[in-house]
C-alpha cells in the first residue's frame, strides 16, 4: 500500500404444622402475647399424651390438644368469653366428646397480650383416664411463638377436636419480629394503638410483606384486608396519621419501611433511593400540614379485597365509594453538590402532596403512589438533582471594557454568552448550589430549576481580548473563507484574540482536524531530546519509506540526500526525515507512552484538559494516541494520523517555544494554569534556529515576514476533500505574541495560511 502525503510545501415462614382450632386467634404483629396455655381432657392412657411436641411451647402437636380460657373484654390478658373443652389426642387411644364455643378476641396491632386462645369443637377420640396434657408455656410473659405465623395441623385418624397451631420450631423470644420484622413500635408512634370498638374474629395467617408495616387480616365474609390501619376519630385524621408514619420512615432513611405504606412499594423505592442518590442527601426534616377530602383521585389504585380495583365499584357491581384524603406536607432537605462532606450544600424546603385512601369495607389505609409525592411534577421517567449554580455575569467584555458583542464576530459573541450564563473560573463571585429535574438521561427539564444557594454574581468581567489584537485578527481572516485564528500572549498564556470567518463556527477553539506539518515542531523536540539528532545532524529524506506494510511518499516525490541537516529537512518540511524516528519514539515496556505522545503532553501541555476561564469547562484542545507504533506513529511524526488539533492549541506550540516553557492559554485573568516541563536550553536555542530558517530558505521564504518573526508551515492532507487545510504558526518575540491560522479547504500552508498571519503582524 503506498501512501503519497503533502510535504507540507508544496504535505428478592414456613411454619411447623399444628392441629387447627375453631377459635380465633387475635393477630398482633412484633409483640408478644399469641394466646395463653390451655389445658386438655383426660385421656385413655394412663400419660394421658401423645406424642411429646417438640417445642417449649407444646402447641399444635398430637397429643396436646389444649382448652383455652378467659373472659371477654379488653384486659392485657386478652381472654375470651367462656372455657370450652377440647379432646387431647393420643396415639392409641378412644375418642372423648369434648364441647365448646366460639371465643372472641379484640384485634390489635403491635401491643402485647391480644392474641386469644381458641375453643374446641366436639372431639371423637377414645375415652381414657390419663392425667390431663398440658401446653408448655412460651418464651414471652403473654404469649407464645412467632405473631400470627401459624399453619393449621392435622387431625388424627378418629378425633374431631382442634389443637392450637404452634408457630415453628421454637417460640421466639417476647418482641421478636417476624420474617419481615412486621409491625413493631418504633419510637412511640400511633400506628401500633389499639382501635376502640373495632371486634376481629379471624385466623392469624402468614404474612409476608413488604417493609413490615402492610397488616393483613382475614374478616369472615370478606377477602383479606390489608393496609395501615390508623386510630383517628375522622378520615383526614387517619390519613394524616398514615402520612405522618409514612414521613417519618423517610426522615429516618428507612426507605423500605416508607415504600410499605404505599399501593406500589417497589415504584416508592426506586423513588425514594434516587432522591437520596441524585440529591446527595444530607439530612431530611418532614412535617404533615393538613388533608382534606377529595374524590376519585385513588381511582387507578384503590382495593376491593386487594389492590388495583376501582373504589368506586363494590365487587357485585353495585355502586361503592371508599374515602380518599389528600395530605399536604412540607419537607426541609438538606443537600450537596456532590457527596463529599466538604461540598457546597443548602437547605431546599418546599410543599408537595399526596393521596391517602382508606381499602373499601375495611379500617386498611394506603398511600397512592405517584412520583410527585416525592416533589411537584415529577414523573416516573425524571428524577431530582443538585447541581452547581455558577455565578452569572452582567456583562463580558475585552481587557479595555468593550462588550464581545460589539465585535460583530458571531464565535467571540457567543463565547461572551457563556461567560454571561456560566462565569468564570479565573474570577471573583461564588458558585450557588439549584434543585433542577433532570430526565433518566441527566439532561435538565427546562425551567424546573430552584435556587438553593444563591451564587455571588460578577457584575462585569473582563477578558484578556485585546481590542488591537482582535481588531487584527479579524481584518487578517476576511482573505480567505473558512479561516480560523487565535493569537497568544507567551509570556503570560493570555489569549489575545480570537477570530473566525466561518458563519456561526468556532473553529479558532472547536476545530479537530490534523495539524499537519506545524507537528513537525512538537516531533523535533522528540527527537532532540531523545539525542537522536541536532538541528546540525545529517538526516536523508528519502522519496519513499516503507513501514508496518505500507509506503509512505513525499507529496511531490522531493527527496534530501543523507547528510543534510536536519534544520534544513524542517525548513523544507520533507515528510520522511521525520518519518524515520518512529522506532526510537516507540514506548518502551515499562513506560506504555510513546515519546512522542509524552513529549506533547510533557513540555507542550497537549493531550491535556485546559480550563480557559468558560464557565468551570474543561476541554482537550488537542488529542493524539498515547501509545502509536509501526506506520501509525510514522505518520502522527509529520502530523497526520489520528491527530486532532485547533488554532488554539498550535498557537499554544509556538509560544511556549517562544517563551521556553509552557504557559496553558486563558481568557480570563485568574484562571488556573496547568504547568508543562521547561524545555531545556539548547532544545529551544535549537527550535528558534530552525523556525528561523523556515522565513529565510524554507517554505514561507518569500512571503515578506520580517526578522523577528519564527513559523512553521503546514499541509494536512484530508481524505474525500478537495483541498488539504492549510495551517501556519509563528511567533514574533519582539511583540510577545504567537499566532495560528488555520484555512480549511484551501490548499499549502505557505500560500494559503501564510499572508493571514502577515496581516495580522503588519496590523498589530
Amino acid at each position: 500500500m503506498s501512501r503519497p502525503y503533502f510535504a507540507a510545501e508544496p504535505g428478592a415462614p414456613r411454619q411447623s404444622q399444628g392441629y387447627p382450632q375453631q377459635g380465633y386467634s387475635q393477630q398482633d404483629f412484633g409483640q408478644p402475647g399469641y394466646g395463653q396455655p390451655g389445658y386438655g381432657q383426660p385421656g385413655a392412657d394412663p400419660q394421658g399424651y401423645g406424642h411429646q411436641g417438640s417445642q417449649p411451647s407444646g402447641y399444635g402437636q398430637g397429643g396436646y390438644g389444649q382448652g383455652g380460657y378467659g373472659q371477654q373484654g379488653s384486659q392485657p390478658s386478652g381472654y375470651g368469653q367462656q372455657p370450652g373443652y377440647q379432646q387431647g389426642y393420643q396415639d392409641q387411644g378412644y375418642p372423648q366428646q369434648g364441647y365448646g364455643q366460639q371465643g372472641y378476641g379484640q384485634q390489635d396491632f403491635g401491643q402485647p397480650g391480644y392474641g386469644q386462645p381458641g375453643y374446641g369443637q366436639p372431639g371423637a377420640g377414645q375415652p381414657g383416664a390419663g392425667q390431663p396434657g398440658y401446653g408448655q408455656p412460651g418464651a414471652g410473659p403473654q404469649g407464645y411463638g412467632q405473631p400470627g405465623y401459624q399453619q393449621p395441623g392435622l387431625s388424627q385418624p378418629g378425633g374431631l377436636s382442634q389443637g392450637y397451631p404452634q408457630s415453628g420450631p421454637q417460640a421466639q423470644p417476647p418482641g421478636r419480629h417476624g420474617a419481615h420484622g412486621g409491625g413493631h413500635r418504633d419510637g412511640g408512634s400511633r400506628e401500633g394503638r389499639r382501635r376502640k370498638g373495632i371486634i376481629i374474629t379471624s385466623v392469624v395467617v402468614a404474612a409476608a410483606v413488604v417493609a413490615a408495616v402492610v397488616f393483613i387480616v382475614v374478616k369472615p365474609g370478606s377477602g383479606p384486608v390489608k393496609g395501615f390501619v390508623p386510630t383517628a376519630s375522622t378520615p383526614s385524621g387517619d390519613a394524616e396519621q398514615l402520612a405522618g408514619v409514612f414521613l417519618a420512615a423517610w426522615e429516618k432513611n428507612d426507605l423500605s419501611k416508607a415504600a410499605g405504606y404505599t399501593d406500589n412499594p417497589a415504584a416508592a423505592l426506586s423513588s425514594l433511593q434516587n432522591y437520596r442518590k441524585y440529591l446527595n442527601l444530607q439530612s431530611l426534616t418532614a412535617t404533615v400540614q393538613s388533608a382534606a377530602a377529595t374524590s376519585g383521585s385513588a381511582s387507578t389504585t384503590a382495593v376491593i379485597a386487594g389492590k388495583g380495583a376501582d373504589p368506586t365499584a363494590s365487587p357485585s357491581g353495585a355502586a361503592a365509594s371508599t374515602t380518599v384524603e389528600k395530605v399536604t406536607f412540607s419537607l426541609g432537605a438538606t443537600v450537596a453538590a456532590t457527596s463529599s462532606p466538604s461540598a457546597l450544600s443548602g437547605k431546599w424546603t418546599y410543599h408537595s402532596t399526596l393521596v391517602a385512601y382508606q381499602v373499601l369495607n375495611s379500617p386498611g389505609w394506603y398511600i397512592q403512589w405517584k412520583p410527585d409525592v416525592v416533589a411537584p411534577n415529577l414523573t416516573a421517567a425524571q428524577h431530582l438533582a443538585a447541581v452547581p449554580l455558577p455565578p452569572t455575569v452582567g456583562e463580558v467584555t475585552d481587557s479595555a471594557g468593550t462588550p464581545l458583542s460589539a465585535y460583530n464576530n458571531s464565535p467571540l459573541s457567543y463565547i461572551g454568552t457563556l461567560i454571561e450564563q456560566q462565569g468564570s473560573s479565573g474570577q471573583e463571585g461564588k458558585p450557588g448550589l439549584a434543585v433542577q429535574i433532570d430526565t433518566a438521561a441527566g439532561k435538565a427539564v427546562p425551567n424546573s430549576q430552584a435556587a438553593v444557594v444563591t451564587p455571588q454574581d460578577i457584575g462585569e468581567l473582563k477578558t484578556t481580548i485585546q481590542p488591537q489584537a482582535e481588531t487584527a485578527a479579524l481584518s487578517a481572516v476576511q482573505q480567505q473563507n473558512n479561516s480560523a485564528m487565535v493569537v497568544i500572549q507567551p509570556s503570560t498564556g493570555d489569549i489575545l484574540a480570537i477570530a473566525n470567518n466561518d458563519g456561526q463556527n468556532d473553529d479558532a477553539l472547536e476545530a479537530q482536524v490534523a495539524p499537519g506539518s506545524d507537528m513537525k515542531i512538537v516531533t523535533s523536540t522528540a527527537v532532540i531530546n531523545a539525542g537522536l539528532a541536532t538541528a546540525s545532524s545529517g538526516v536523508q529524506c528519502p522519496k519513499s519509506y516503507p513501514v508496518g506494510g505500507i509506503v509512505i511518499h513525499n507529496d511531490q516525490g522531493e527527496s534530501e540526500p543523507a547528510g543534510t541537516p536536519f534544520a534544513y529537512d524542517f525548513a523544507q518540511s520533507c515528510n520522511n526525515a521525520f518519518t524515520q524516528w518512529w522506532q526510537p519514539l516507540q514506548a518502551s515496556s515499562s513506560s506504555g507512552t510513546d515519546k512522542l505522545a509524552q513529549t506533547a503532553e510533557d513540555y507542550y501541555g497537549l493531550n491535556r484538559q485546559w480550563d480557559i476561564g468558560i464557565g468551570n469547562q474543561t476541554n482537550a484542545y488537542f488529542t493524539m494516541p498515547t501509545n502509536a507504533v509501526n506506520s501509525q506513529l510514522a505518520e502522527e511524526n509529520f502530523g497526520q494520523g489520528e491527530l486532532e488539533a485547533c488554532p488554539l492549541a498550535m498557537a499554544s506550540v509556538a509560544a511556549t517555544v517562544e517563551n521556553g516553557s509552557f504557559k496553558q492559554p486563558i481568557l480570563v485573568t485568574g484562571t488556573k494554569q496547568i504547568s508543562g516541563t521547561p524545555l531545556p536550553p539548547s532544545t529551544k536555542t535549537q527550535l528558534w534556529s530552525m523556525m528561523r530558517d523556515v522565513v529565510t530558505e524554507g517554505t514561507a521564504a518569500g512571503q515578506g515576514f520580517g526578522s523577528d518573526v519564527y513559523a512553521k508551515t503546514g499541509t494536512a492532507d484530508v481524505s474525500n476533500q478537495g483541498q488539504p487545510n492549510a495551517w501556519f504558526v509563528a511567533f514574533d518575540p519582539d511583540q510577545d505574541v504567537a499566532i495560528a491560522v488555520t484555512v480549511f479547504d484551501s490548499g499549502y500552508g505557505a500560500t494559503q495560511a501564510a499572508p493571514e498571519v502577515h496581516s495580522f503582524l503588519n496590523g498589530y
